[in-house]
């Protein structure tokens, strides 16, 4: 989850700076106010090979954390078991493999 994190961080460091803002001034409305802006860092950060593998296994954890959140728009701290439980599922994807060059 680190090496995704990174990943996203390094690449989509304007969407990701634009999301945090937007999440921070609608406290109350972040989930619909933010959308577009949380679409354009998982269009951004799809293009890496870790984040897709990630997407990929740990699609299910993902899924209901994302229903925790929408139910629970005001009260989100009601999801940590949900993020904590995606994170675990994160942690075990491991990235492509690095290739070795013999030259």
């Amino acid at each position: 989850m680190e090496a995704a994190l990174e990943v996203t961080a390094r690449y989509c460091r304007s969407e990701l700076e634009q999301y945090g803002r937007c999440v921070a001034a609608s406290p109350a409305s972040w989930q619909r106010d933010c959308h577009s802006l949380r679409l354009g860092i998982s269009r951004c950060a799809s293009a890496h090979p870790i984040v897709r593998r990630i997407r990929s296994d740990c699609a299910e954890p993902f899924a209901a954390f994302e229903r925790c959140l929408q139910e629970n728009e005001a009260a989100v701290g009601k999801c940590s078991e949900h993020v904590a439980a995606f994170l675990r599922c994160a942690e075990q994807v491991k990235g492509p493999p690095r290739s070795v060059s013999l030259i």
